[in-house]
């Protein structure tokens, strides 16, 4: 029978000492309900005796049903010249009444005397009084030993007797911490190794790994191969410095790989939600190259690659996407071959083979337009439009036959008025010609509102769409304000999103083709739902 492993996870505690990664009382309460869905079984909350904060989630987090999680209470252990019962810190703990209390204690020698500022026997005494003050009020209690791995390098014997005294005291489980980050596998099992000969093969233990030597994830899988029953990371490896173990990583490599249990391996399909899901509740940008959740974890650019997956996906892929709730992506660019455009094509809605002659035209006028600078790998709407085009498909909505930007700036105290003036034609060639004028924030908002009024008497449907995203890219090439440049928007309706891109050596004329590939897309879009009519 595989083994059980318990999953710790400290995404709102240790994982918001990341630069840029903040959460409010609310972002907590959510993140903390995805984490009890996926099936995680310790959430710790936060520190309830160092901020108001996380003094709140608890208070409020007490109103909400977990199904599986239990929450945890994060804290040290008692100041050196106060006692367990009479300590702030400890007695805070309990107040945010969790069923599980994890108080970290040092384990270095360095630390005791140099942060501690006390005597090597005063800290062993502190580990053992506050472990066991706690003991009688928690459902759980872990004891984290804080740069243990670096403690026991430096003095193994000092290092294993704060996990003696620990454990003596009534901790449930006790957790070696890398701290700083820096140890790498082999030392990890080396020292576990040697923990269990003097404290016994029965120990229980679990790893809380950082990843300043990249080595976070490799750390955690390796104290599980030694025995560990526990590991503590956080959601897509955020965390102080270079971040924490990343449970993206370790709980399916855990499961898939390795042959272990976890309640968080049987909801595994839903963990690329979690994870973009947590990075959408701290407003930042999800890493695409995340393993197993990122967009590109799946992706596929080379020819021969998409080749042969399309014969057998295990040639180019260690796992079925589906497995953690990804899918399988094949770019194109100038790298491709027939069978990216092949795949492509599948994915839009057509179904078109090798052999046939518009086939190679796609690839032909892909590898063009990337040489002139367009990037269809995250503009795939305008890459299904050529597509459809060259098939002779979809037709013309609308013409843009001209547009004039006027930047008015009274005073310098007063933000810019920007205007912009639009010509379109509605069918193209023959249709009726509509003028019309728009003000926006800026040059790109202007021309978008101005187009939108000219067409939404003729399209009523564009009221819908909204612009969700702009970037710009300055091409390489010719240097200074004469380069080319790319433009990228994004935009959405209520049932979908989508990207379009436009190059040019003017950034307006380059805006206005991405805008008009995506009012098109928005069209066409609606179009191919009512069945092509």
């Amino acid at each position: 029978m595989s083994r059980r492993i318990e999953i710790y996870d400290t995404t709102l505690r240790d994982g918001t000492q990341a630069e840029e990664f903040n959460l409010s009382v609310e972002d907590k309460i959510r993140v903390a309900l995805k984490l009890d869905e996926l099936g995680i079984d310790y959430i710790e909350g936060g520190w309830p005796g160092s901020n108001p904060k996380d003094a709140r989630f608890f208070k409020e987090i007490r109103d909400y049903h977990l199904k599986h999680a239990r929450i945890a209470a994060f804290g040290s252990t008692h100041h050196p010249r106060k006692e367990a019962h009479l300590d702030e810190n400890l007695l805070a703990l309990l107040e945010a009444k969790t069923p599980v209390v994890t108080i970290f204690g040092k384990s270095w020698t360095v630390h005791v005397k140099e942060a501690l500022k006390t005597t090597l026997e005063r800290n062993l005494e502190i580990i053992e009084a506050s472990v066991r003050f706690l003991r009688p009020h928690v459902e759980r209690l872990f004891y984290d030993a804080e740069h243990f791995f670096d403690g026991f390098k430096d003095d193994p014997d000092y290092a294993v007797e704060t996990l003696r005294r620990a454990r003596g005291a009534g901790a449930d489980v006790l957790v070696l911490c890398d701290t700083n980050g820096g140890t790498l596998p082999h030392e990890v099992a080396e020292i576990i190794r040697e923990v269990r000969k003097r404290l016994g093969r029965n120990l229980s233990f679990g790893i809380h790994a950082h990843n300043d030597s990249e080595c976070a994830v490799a750390n955690s899988l390796v104290a599980v191969l030694e025995g560990a029953s526990q590991v503590q990371g956080t959601v897509n490896g955020v965390g102080e410095r270079c971040g924490n173990a990343n449970l993206c990583s370790i709980i399916p490599n855990l499961v898939l790989k390795m042959g272990y249990t976890c309640t968080a391996g049987e909801n595994l399909s839903r963990l690329t939600e979690v994870s973009r899901f947590v990075f959408e509740v701290a407003n930042l940008p999800h890493p695409r190259h995340l393993p197993y959740v990122g967009r590109s974890a799946f992706a596929h650019k080379g020819g021969v690659h998409v080749s042969a997956i399309l014969r057998h996906p295990r040639t180019y892929e260690h796992i079925n996407p589906e497995l953690v709730g990804n899918i399988r992506r094949v770019l194109v660019s100038d790298l491709s071959g027939r069978s990216n455009i092949v795949y492509k094509a599948r994915q839009f809605g057509l179904e078109l083979s090798a052999e046939d002659p518009v086939v190679a035209k796609i690839v032909e006028e892909v590898k063009k337009r990337e040489a002139e600078g367009y990037e269809f790998e995250a503009a795939e709407a305008s890459l299904e439009l050529l597509m459809y085009r060259l098939l002779g498909e979809p037709r013309e909505y609308f013409e843009l036959l001209g547009y004039r930007v006027l930047d008015l700036r009274p005073s310098r105290e007063v933000s810019p008025l920007v205007e912009a003036t639009v010509v379109v034609r509605v069918p193209p060639g023959v249709g009726e010609v509509e003028h019309t004028a728009a003000v926006g924030n800026g040059p790109v908002n202007a021309l978008d509102h101005a187009i939108r009024k000219a067409l939404e008497r003729f399209y009523p449907q564009l009221r819908e769409m909204k612009l969700e995203d702009y970037k710009v890219r300055v091409l390489p090439g010719i240097p200074g304000t004469g380069a080319r440049v790319r433009v990228l928007i994004t935009s959405r309706d209520s049932e979908h999103q989508w990207s379009t891109v436009g190059v040019s050596e003017d950034i307006l004329e380059a805006s206005c083709q991405a805008l008009v590939e995506s009012y098109t897309y928005k069209l066409f879009l609606d179009r191919k739902r009512r069945g092509g009519e």
